[in-house]
């Protein structure tokens, strides 16, 4: 496999991705790259554009969301870097290896071994057992059997599905085989996940709580995630980046309080318009910066507002700490009010008016 020349940091890294839907791809190519929109392309040529020149970097360790209404591309995206989608043009590139130069033998290597893809759609075995259904990808990968059982064992327990090892799919509600999904892609322990719009087909408490233990998996494992979703709450919750898409073109990328402070055009305006602040805006964008005095009460620097809020019913402010249990800054409830109330965050450093 060839070397390419990204940092090491990155996990993945898709450099001008277009992907053209139809028999003669190159000819649409050439009108999209000579300033025809994606709706012209598709009245002169009969070609779908599923992206249009789409470039993103995704660091190891992040949860990074590509988010856009039906039809944006964001399914289209998470499918070439597996590859189970060839791009019409672009680079993809995925720990430093360029996944387009890998031969039928190398890629199937690259599948079972550095990626796993959690579905919609569960996309489970109807006729094997939950233990089954979490073993398989391991089984594919030639692990004899009781070390794949041992394995899957301890990621259903780590899911909440202990107890349900032998039963069957059907027997499990639409939120338990989820996590049987999830599961199986953890117990491949590979560096990427892709998840497909994977909790949409949830009901919203259960998909609450999948998010919720998603994030908490997260904190420990410290997996790169490639997070498919149309939903913008959703988003907000759970991405450390989100990158928007419409009509297949990439939209603005940027921290969650980026994209719901500045938005880059009134397509994403229209998303942010009703969208909780409080869940977008970190403390680490409107603290107070400096140690300040020792406050028995510390929050991580990526807290999020609503977390915070309620600790202001007995507490003036709150200390902020680093990644080493550092005090770094401080909040007072006044700022958090401010930022929600402003288009834009308060200047880091200032301090609220007493």
């Amino acid at each position: 496999m060839s070397e390419a020349t990204n940092t090491p940091e990155l996990a993945i890294a898709m450099r001008g991705v277009t992907k053209i839907f139809g028999d003669d791809p190159q000819t649409a190519l050439a009108l999209l790259q000579s300033g025809k929109s994606k709706s012209e392309v598709q009245a002169e040529t009969n070609h779908v554009v599923g992206l249009d020149n789409v470039s993103l970097d995704v660091a190891k360790g992040q949860i990074f969301v590509v988010m856009g209404l039906s039809g944006s591309g964001k399914s289209t995206l998470i499918r070439h870097v597996n590859r189970l989608i060839d791009p019409t043009a672009g680079e993809i590139i995925v720990n430093g290896v360029d996944v387009m130069k890998m031969n039928l033998d190398e890629l199937r290597t690259f599948r079972r071994t550095q990626i796993a893809m959690v579905f919609q759609k569960f996309g489970l075995l109807p006729h094997r057992s939950v233990i089954d259904n979490v073993a398989y990808g391991l089984e594919v990968r030639g692990v004899g059997k009781e070390e794949r059982l041992a394995t899957a064992s301890k990621w259903i327990e780590t899911v909440g599905l202990a107890g349900y090892e032998q039963s069957q799919p059907r027997q499990l509600s639409g939120g338990q085989q989820q996590r049987v999904g999830l599961a199986r892609a953890l117990a491949m322990d590979t560096d990427i996940i892709l998840m497909d719009e994977a909790f949409s087909a949830l009901d919203p408490l259960i998909r609450s709580g999948m998010q919720d233990q998603l994030i908490e998996l997260q904190k420990s494992l410290g997996k790169t995630i490639l997070f498919i979703t149309h939903d913008f709450d959703e988003a907000l919750k759970i991405g450390d980046r989100i990158a928007v898409l419409k009509d297949g073109a990439l939209q603005q990328e940027g921290k969650p309080e980026d994209i719901v402070l500045r938005p880059a055009n009134e397509h994403i305006e229209e998303f942010v318009r009703e969208v909780n602040k409080a869940r977008a805006i970190h403390v680490r964008s409107i603290m107070t910066k400096g140690p300040g005095e020792p406050c028995d009460v510390l929050v991580p620097r990526d807290a999020r507002c609503e977390d915070v809020l309620p600790l202001f019913a007995e507490h003036e402010w709150v200390g902020v700490q680093d990644e080493n249990g550092v005090q770094i800054g401080s909040i007072t409830a006044k700022q958090v009010i401010r930022a929600l109330a402003r288009h834009t965050p308060a200047p880091v450093g200032e301090v609220a008016a007493q």
